[in-house]
């Protein structure tokens, strides 16, 4: 059978029916405590997150919530968070670090909202700050991509001691349909643009952008969520447990040089 294209792998990644937060809350972790609002302005109910346990330890879990049905989808913002969900997501992290409890993520976002509104109550101010905080956490942080990560709105919940991605997910700057709008002023250009930016899992794993990746059923994660599911928990544990072992200090260090040293020639480990 040949292998996905780019583009193929970006289909895959938009599915409607694939798992998403939801789901994934469902399925991998118990006693989920949704913990609302960044304390300043409003509740942002595209980010979602809070506290859970995860094969018995406490956790915390944030991630982007496109919405399943329209309705939800319109109150979500389809995915694409406000500052107040990127300071709501910050507060929960920095919660996190006070009682010891391991961080993780699961990005599905074709970027922050851009709006005027959004702008104007710090939007990129927003961003900077989680990347800023995150890369100095003292408690294990794992994100995963499940669907699109794209931009500093994929970003602002990625500065992790281990990305993982999913098989079929994706993981760029901006869209293809943004970069091919730029490159080429032309839009419709789009799955030439995929084959361009690298943006697979595979691409990035090999590049050191990203720590592992994550198999999905044959067609895609929507073809059986119960399975992708299974197989996200697996990879969870395995580098959980090996994070939980390295002291807070060395934690935040690893981190911070892990991104230091990404886009530097000779300087990816394997």
């Amino acid at each position: 059978m040949n292998p996905l294209s780019a583009a193929e792998r970006v289909a895959i990644a938009r599915h409607p029916q694939r798992p998403n937060i939801t789901d994934y809350i469902d399925g991998l972790f118990t006693d989920f405590f949704e913990q609302k609002g960044d304390r300043l302005c409003r509740e942002d109910p595209a980010i979602l997150g809070g506290v859970a346990l995860f094969h018995g330890r406490p956790v915390t879990v944030i991630g982007t919530r496109k919405g399943k049905t329209a309705e939800e989808s319109i109150r979500c913002n389809f995915g694409m968070p406000s500052p107040e969900g990127y300071r709501k997501a910050l507060r929960l992290m920095k919660q996190a670090e006070k009682f010891r409890r391991p961080v993780i993520t699961l990005i599905d976002t074709s970027g922050a909202y851009p709006g005027l509104e959004a702008e104007a109550r710090g939007q990129g101010e927003a961003i900077a700050r989680n990347l800023l905080e995150m890369s100095r956490l003292t408690v294990p942080v794992i994100a995963v991509i499940t669907g699109e990560g794209n931009s500093g709105g994929a970003l602002a919940l990625g500065v992790a001691n281990r990305v993982l991605m999913l098989e079929n997910a994706v993981y760029a700057i901006l869209s293809p349909e943004g970069f091919a709008s730029i490159l080429w002023r032309d839009a419709s250009r789009h799955e030439e643009a995929c084959g361009l930016m690298k943006l697979t899992a595979p691409d990035l794993l090999a590049l050191g952008v990203t720590d592992g990746v994550i198999p999905e059923p044959a067609g895609g994660a929507h073809c059986n969520p119960v399975q992708a599911i299974r197989e996200v928990d697996r990879a969870l544990e395995y580098h959980l447990s090996a994070l939980l072992k390295e002291s807070g200090q060395n934690l935040a260090a690893g981190r911070y040089k892990k991104f230091r040293k990404l886009g530097v020639p000779g300087k990816v480990e394997p």
